[in-house]
């Protein structure tokens, strides 16, 4: 793959959109995937590092990762140029549930930069000539300031159109900031989803998902409407290197995407 285009998705740089193109045509058109999916990103060399998939389907001629600068691989990535040329190895693992979501409404919550494969979804749900399929779309996305909001002029382009409801809210009021103000768990409540013929999926760090999870209860949607990812769990891709198992269940080859009544039946490992 090489790289097309580099953008900083945050004011403190340390999480960067990778637009790449496929050096060889026939590579391009073998290559399909669906929202929720994940690729292994490698620097000859160094490594590689498993990342969902932030572009849609729907989107031609690219495929977007989104990284934070976190280790040895993603900080060699931090400091690639476009013409660069880096290994990608996918699509892996499941994604979330589409055909389960058609004629539902549909409920996203994320936060922070687990943001990445929401994005996609919602790009793929909106551009993908289905629109009429879904019902009623509403985003929460929630970080610790406007500066680490992701993916800028789509939330302003979703906050524009009238079949979405995009909402999105910082932990703490700074000045210039019209929208909401509290954690994402809070917002959720405030907003109000309701559950009736609905399907939610939530990703974010663990401690929002934990207490986004009773909010959710709460509103009346059951385990099997809620699905999350653990993305984070991951690592070789492949269902190998066993450090992604949860239970008698391997990240990689068995999700990322699980509904909270599948984790229910799992040691609460993750």
């Amino acid at each position: 793959m090489v790289i097309q285009r580099i953008v900083d998705e945050t004011d403190d740089r340390t999480i960067k959109s990778f637009d790449l193109a496929f050096v060889r045509p026939e590579d391009a058109a073998n290559f399909h995937y669906t929202p929720g999916q994940f690729c292994e990103l490698s620097v000859f060399g160094v490594g590689e590092a498993p990342f969902g998939i932030a572009s849609s389907p729907t989107e031609q001629g690219f495929v977007r990762f989104t990284v934070k600068k976190a280790g040895v691989v993603t900080s060699k990535l931090h400091s690639l140029k476009p013409g660069d040329v880096i290994g990608m190895r996918g699509p892996l693992g499941n994604h979330f549930p589409l055909e389960l979501m058609r004629g539902k409404n549909i409920v996203v919550i994320g936060g922070g930069f687990a943001f990445t494969t929401l994005r996609s979804l919602i790009v793929y749900l909106l551009e993908g000539g289905q629109r009429d399929q879904y019902g009623k779309i509403t985003v929460i996305y929630g970080a610790r300031t406007p500066g680490l909001l992701m993916y800028q002029q789509d939330l302003a382009a979703w906050e524009a159109r009238d079949d979405i409801y995009m909402v999105q809210t910082i932990d703490v009021a700074v000045p210039g900031w019209t929208r909401k103000v509290g954690f994402v768990p809070a917002v959720t409540e405030e907003v109000a989803p309701e559950a009736e013929n609905a399907v939610a999926i939530i990703c974010g760090p663990p401690i929002m998902i934990r207490f986004t999870l009773p909010v959710m209860t709460k509103l009346g949607f059951q385990k099997e409407q809620i699905y999350t990812s653990l993305e984070n769990r991951m690592k070789c891709g492949i269902g190998k290197c066993g450090r992604c198992n949860v239970g008698r269940k391997y990240v990689c080859v068995d999700g990322p995407v699980f509904s909270m009544a599948e984790l229910a039946e799992l040691p609460p490992e993750y």
